[in-house]
Order: C-alpha cells, then sequence, then structure tokens
C-alpha cells in the first residue's frame, strides 16, 4: 500500500479540545495527533509527502497522479478531509495572516490581549472562542443564525462568559486595517456597524477537499464524494471516508469509523476474484 498526503494531521492541527471521542474523556487536537504519529511510528507506517492531482482507470486498475509522480493501484481509500471555508468579502485576502485567520489553535497566541471577533456560530466557532479565553482581551462573536448551534458543552462555557459579546443576525461585509487588521463592518438589524479589534477568526464551516475527483466520481453539488453505507462511491474500487464524503457530520469518531470500513471494504474488493465488480455505490 501507500499513503499519500500533503500535510500530516489534517484538521486535527486546528482544533483545540477533544471532548467527543469514544474513549477519551478529553484530549487536543494536538496531542491526539502527537498519539497518532506514535502509532504509526510503531508500526513502521510511512507517508509520502505529495499532493494528488486526479485519479483514472488504468490497466490493472487505477493510476493516482500526483505532482511528484504516478501510483498505479488496484484500489483507492480517498479521505482528503476538508478545508476552512472563507467569508469572500472585501478584505479578507488582502488581510490574510496580517490578522485574518483560520485557525485558532495555531494562530491565536499571536492575538495576546487583543479584542478579535470570531465569524460563525458552530461548533469550530466556539471551540476556537473557548481556546481564546485565556488569550483575548474581549471576544465578539459574530453570526447570521439567531442563536448557537455548537454542542451543548461548549456552548454553557461560552454563554454568559465577561470576556464574551454574542451578535446574532448579523453578517460580516467588510475587513479592513492598516497594515493589520484594524477592524470589521457589519451588518445587523438593517443597518451596518463597525467594530474595532486587532483580528478575525473565520469559523463558519469546512469546504471537502474534493475537487481533483470531479471528473473521476458522483459529486453532490457542496463538493462531497456521494458513497452508500458501506463506503463504497460511484467507481467500482474507490472508497471514500470522512469529512470528504456525503454524511454532513464532522466528528473525529465518525471519520474514524468509515474510515475502517473502507479499509475493510477494500480488502475484500482485492481479494475477490469476481469478473464483474459490484463493489461500487449501492443503495
Amino acid at each position: 500500500y501507500v499513503i499519500i498526503g500533503s500535510e500530516f494531521g489534517g484538521q486535527l492541527i486546528s482544533s483545540g479540545q477533544i471532548a467527543n471521542y469514544t474513549g477519551i474523556s478529553e484530549t487536543t487536537g494536538i496531542d491526539m495527533l502527537e498519539n497518532l504519529k506514535k502509532q504509526m511510528d510503531y508500526n513502521d507506517i510511512k507517508i509520502i509527502e505529495d499532493e494528488v492531482t486526479g485519479i483514472k482507470k488504468g490497466p490493472d486498475g487505477f493510476i493516482v497522479y500526483a505532482k511528484g509522480g504516478e501510483y498505479p493501484t488496484r484500489t483507492v481509500i480517498i479521505a482528503t478531509g476538508a478545508r476552512a471555508k472563507k467569508l469572500n468579502v472585501e478584505g479578507e485576502a488582502e488581510y490574510a495572516n496580517k490578522g485574518v485567520a483560520y485557525c485558532a489553535v495555531c494562530d491565536g497566541p499571536l492575538f495576546d490581549s487583543k479584542k478579535v471577533a470570531i465569524i460563525g456560530g458552530g461548533n469550530s466557532a466556539l471551540e476556537a472562542c473557548d481556546f481564546m479565553l485565556n488569550i483575548a482581551s474581549k471576544i465578539y462573536i459574530i453570526t447570521e443564525e439567531s442563536d448557537f448551534r455548537a454542542h451543548k458543552i461548549l456552548q454553557e462555557r461560552i454563554k454568559g462568559h465577561p470576556k464574551v459579546e454574542a451578535i446574532f443576525n448579523a453578517s460580516v461585509k467588510r475587513i479592513y486595517g492598516d497594515k493589520f487588521v484594524t477592524g470589521i463592518e457589519y451588518a445587523h438589524d438593517g443597518s451596518k456597524h463597525m467594530l474595532d479589534i486587532g483580528g478575525v477568526f473565520v469559523q463558519i464551516g469546512r469546504n471537502p477537499n474534493t475537487e481533483v475527483f470531479e471528473s473521476t466520481l458522483l459529486i453532490e453539488p457542496d463538493g462531497h464524494i456521494i458513497i452508500d453505507c458501506q463506503t463504497r462511491t460511484s467507481e467500482c474500487g474507490i472508497f471514500a471516508c470522512g469529512d470528504c464524503a456525503s454524511g454532513h457530520e464532522y466528528q473525529y469518531v465518525i471519520a474514524a469509523g468509515q474510515g475502517c470500513m473502507a479499509l475493510l471494504k477494500a480488502a475484500r474488493y482485492l481479494a475477490s476474484k469476481k469478473d464483474v465488480c459490484h463493489d461500487r455505490m449501492g443503495f
């Protein structure tokens, strides 16, 4: 087998506290990542650092194309995960890495004692807020929703905290600054408001990393690879799991379970001697 990845760890790198993984009462993304790495080292599992650019059918299965070469294979498991969505508003690209960030765990310490805004109202937004409580001097949470959508345990930590001010039913229109972010403009109750801050954390969800598979597989309009309950895709011999696949429940325990399912199904597929492939997506 070959494992190909351009970044070891994926979304674990940017995850704060994790309190919903079976068998682990509480941990962090970085700690879980370190444990995974130790297990991989113990089992002598190596990763080829490369970026996949596409998959096509080959003479004996498939050819996985990457920037560093081509990899012939009989079967493929896609576990490319997802990435943070962007606001796509004025100033966001201009101030990226100059006050606009997408990972509180990665960049949070840079905003020590500053006022910051966190955009979003789901789990990722409140996880970012929870992480920033001991770093920022003031935290504004701006969301288009009328209430938070995060897990109850996160809401209990955030709601009523003296450092946190939630602004519901609001949307960011512009990010501005000088050399660094100094504020945002947002719409609320039919009028525009200005907010002086030193940083913006965009936490509005994820986009699946599936663009390179669009010509090979059936993919939902929002970019998720369509799979059935056995992780089979529309192409016989290709399986998908985790945040890149249909399901829309972004949990590490779900991704791990689907990954195990995909591996077992791929093994069964390889062991099959049938001339006709039955391991394509079926409902």
